[in-house]
């Protein structure tokens, strides 16, 4: 006896509701009723159906679609493009395959049930532990500090270093890969360039700008230079407007943050430290809005040595408006209640 296509695609759906895999349905009708049964693409299109929430197994209606193109061979010779190299663009599989673009954003959309989105970098693969740390810090910080609303937000002076580089031609597009609608955003893990580059140390309150700070050529961050040079021309700045006994440190947990110098450093110095939970650059304003922000602004551009570089840095610091900065602060501490939402989670983009 034949099946019709209806009954082929109700058994289909019993596989796919029964947790099965694409290739073990696949298996299971061709053990059964042999290979000329159902092909392939017959199996993974309807799944991807299911994936999007296809309730019936009837025809949709396909006026104005490009008949002649869109044909199984297609849609796998699609698939499989996408296998081997998840970032291909509509034009490569359009030239490849000699199909229009109609066609092609049909096979993709309609068939393979697929979108193309920017991968998501996560810093670290949270423990229930770490997620609970951050969960009490963002407490603690908006009770201490009454959500954000307290006048002592403007003591916190907060920092970071970061890398800089002489050429960064890297864009978010060309981070995009395909994925189905179902599946969650991929992610990707930071790489290092080939191209120069040169830290910078950067800090800065809600009130603006405090300094920039260059680390010498060949010279790796350590608590003497942190101190030293860092802290140093922070704190000399701070002075210049106000007491130091009334400032409050906001650095992550890099080794040169917590070195013993560093600690014996700003209790000389009478200043605070407001602390940072791990693996957390989500909240931190350096990691979450100013160092992207300069980046973007820098990307693309090509620097001879650190001089121009550090001119480039230094021109964008100062042309942050202090309406940025007071957001900037603003969206911190809207973060700390997002953290807490979502239990620990990342819950964003950064």
């Amino acid at each position: 006896m034949d099946l019709t296509r209806d009954q082929i695609r109700v058994m289909i759906y019993y596989d796919y509701k029964k947790k099965l895999s694409q290739q073990e349905c696949l298996e299971s009708l061709q053990k059964t009723f042999g290979d000329s049964c159902v092909s392939r693409a017959t199996v993974y299109n309807w799944y991807a159906e299911f994936n999007r929430g296809r309730d019936h197994f009837e025809d949709e209606p396909r006026v104005g679609r490009p008949s002649s193109a869109v044909t199984p061979e297609n849609i796998e010779a699609v698939r499989q493009l996408i296998n081997v190299d998840p970032h291909i663009t509509y034009q490569q599989i359009q030239d490849t395959l000699q199909i229009g673009s109609a066609a092609t954003g049909i096979i993709l959309h309609d068939y393979l049930g697929l979108r193309k989105v920017t991968c998501r970098w996560v810093p670290h693969f949270l423990t229930e532990a770490q997620k609970q740390d951050r969960v009490d810090y963002c407490h603690a910080m908006l009770e201490k500090f009454d959500g954000g609303r307290s006048k002592r937000v403007y003591d916190i002076i907060t920092g970071d270093e970061s890398w800089f580089y002489y050429y960064d031609p890297e864009t978010k597009r060309q981070s995009q890969v395909w994925v189905a609608r179902s599946d969650p955003p991929p992610t990707k893990v930071r790489r290092q360039r080939s191209v120069g580059k040169h830290m910078f140390a950067i800090f800065f309150m809600k009130s603006g700008f405090n300094t920039i700070i260059p680390l010498e050529n060949g010279k790796t961050v350590t608590a003497k230079w942190y101190t030293d040079e860092c802290l140093s021309n922070v704190l000399k700045q701070v002075e210049k407007r106000r007491r130091l006994n009334d400032l409050i440190i906001h650095h992550d947990n890099a080794s040169a943050h917590k070195a013993t110098q560093t600690m014996e450093y700003l209790n000389a110095q009478h200043v605070k430290l407001m602390g940072h939970p791990a693996y957390s650059p989500d909240l931190s304003p350096c990691d979450f809005w100013l160092f992207p922000k300069i980046k973007e602004q820098l990307r693309g551009k090509i620097f001879e040595d650190i001089n121009e570089l550090h001119a480039a840095v230094q021109e964008q610091m100062e042309g942050l408006r202090k309406e940025d900065f007071y957001q900037c602060y603003e969206q911190w501490f809207e973060r700390m209640n997002k953290c807490i939402s979502v239990q620990g989670q990342y819950f964003e983009q950064i």
